[in-house]
């Protein structure tokens, strides 16, 4: 999914008001661009039908309507903590980025 820089501030205007999340500003300023650069594009799914020639769009989703497609999300939802996301903004971390457990 692509958004030009306008559609991209308009659609994000209410994250804008509320704060963004320092998980986004991270995340852009990791990629090398801002935040509205960086929500601009976006992974997204999308089905359509062709019917009588005629091609229609049936679904789409984005962000986490995404989950299906990412394989290690399921593995994480059965593990002990789960995807842990109340720890931390950044919950995703390679095995080695974990505290000690007690």
């Amino acid at each position: 999914m692509s958004r030009t820089e306008e559609e991209t501030r308009e659609a994000i205007k209410p994250m804008i008001e509320a704060g963004i999340p320092p998980v986004v500003d991270h995340l852009a300023s990791a990629s090398g661009t801002d935040v509205v650069g960086y929500l601009s594009e976006a992974p997204g799914f999308s089905t359509f039908i062709r019917n009588e020639g005629a091609v229609f769009h049936a679904y789409s989703t984005t962000a986490r309507g995404l989950e299906f497609l990412m394989g290690y999300y399921p593995i994480l939802d059965r593990a002990p903590k789960g995807r842990n996301e109340a720890d931390s903004p950044l919950w995703l971390r390679r095995h080695d980025e974990y505290a000690q457990m007690h």
